[in-house]
């Protein structure tokens, strides 16, 4: 079973997602998996470059969504919190229908 997360911390992550940019990197980074990428080559893929991505980046880093290590000469970006996304779709998802006679009449989720 998925841990309940409190709703100032769902509605504080949300918030960090709530930029199409922002969603945009951090979808980016999801999909390079847990090696990352360069920042250089996370701007070129989104679009988002200079001090607009360092911003978001910045964002997403204090949500705890994604970290920026130094390797070398390089800024290696990484999404880490797999587990908090799974946990706030969880969370939009856990009542389903529940004020409703017929809970998941139509749909299924999983």
């Amino acid at each position: 079973m998925i841990p309940d997360i409190p709703l100032e911390q769902a509605a504080s992550t949300f918030a960090a997602l709530g930029s199409e940019q922002r969603l945009l990197v951090l979808h980016t980074l999801v999909r390079a998996g847990p090696d990352g990428l360069r920042i250089g080559e996370l701007g070129e893929r989104t679009g988002v470059t200079g001090s607009t991505l360092t911003h978001h980046m910045k964002i997403l880093s204090q949500a705890g969504l994604v970290t920026q290590e130094k390797q070398g000469r390089s800024i290696i970006c990484a999404a880490v919190a797999y587990d908090e996304l799974r946990i706030l779709s969880e969370f939009l998802l856990r009542e389903c229908c529940a004020d409703t006679d017929q809970p998941h009449e139509g749909h299924e989720h999983g």
